[in-house]
């Protein structure tokens, strides 16, 4: 396929299509000002940015929807030209947690749908208002949640019209393969989010990924200021 900045996107296992770059939106919270993440999507659309890569646990999907919003009102873009990609996070995984926390996640972007919902990782923690929770010895508090049956929560969201596409993040093969075998699986993963890049290549999940049709996103591949060891 021949990229061009009008058509720079891919097609996915189940029929849709993702733009090759996105615009990550994590920040830390406690160091970043408020409405930087809007301004930040907003001079990425105009810039031609056409995918969005948020999270429920980052704090600022308010800010997304926002900016989103604003730019559909000036005319710069439509919704269907915009893909978004939410992620359920930790603590969510018990399978009637799924929609609800899918849902709010709507409520707080103001939006009909979004293009790619994920899996965030692979691991589940103690579900309730905590987003981290540890014991008293600073230790997480996992959950034991079936990820076959998160997933087929997931697929209950895509046929209800709230999601476009299913992916995962930071799975391993192992536990895609949990997935891929599951009894009565209806869509597959499109994608997995992972870290990729020139230190950390990734060659056999990368190999992987490419026979079953899961298409690998590699999040900040060119380092991130998230942590200053990176």
């Amino acid at each position: 396929m021949q990229f061009t900045a009008e058509n720079h996107r891919l097609i996915l296992n189940d029929g849709n299509a993702i733009p090759v770059i996105g615009l990550g939106t994590y920040a830390d919270p406690k160091k970043t000002p408020k409405g930087t993440c809007a301004e930040s999507v907003k001079t990425a659309i105009d810039a031609g940015y056409r995918h969005i890569d948020g999270a429920f646990v980052y704090h600022n999907e308010d800010e997304v929807g926002q900016a989103i919003r604003e730019k559909i009102a000036e005319g710069k873009i439509k919704r269907e030209d915009l893909f978004y990609c939410g992620k359920l996070w930790n603590t969510c995984h018990p399978p009637e947690m799924v929609r609800p926390t899918l849902e709010k996640t709507l409520k707080i972007l103001q939006l009909d749908y979004v293009d790619l919902y994920l899996i965030e990782l692979p691991m589940a923690f103690q579900p309730g208002d905590n987003l981290y929770p540890i014991d008293e010895n600073g230790k997480w508090i996992y959950h034991e949640t079936d990820l076959c049956a998160t997933w087929e929560a997931l697929e209950a969201c895509k046929d209800a019209g709230l999601v476009k596409s299913l992916g995962v993040s930071n799975f391993n093969r192992r536990q895609l393969e949990m997935i891929l075998n599951k009894p009565g699986l209806k869509y597959k993963p499109v994608s997995n989010q992972i870290e990729c890049h020139p230190y950390f290549t990734q060659p056999k999940l990368l190999e992987f990924c490419k026979l079953h049709d899961i298409v690998p996103v590699g999040y900040s591949p060119l380092g991130t200021s998230r942590d200053e060891n990176w």
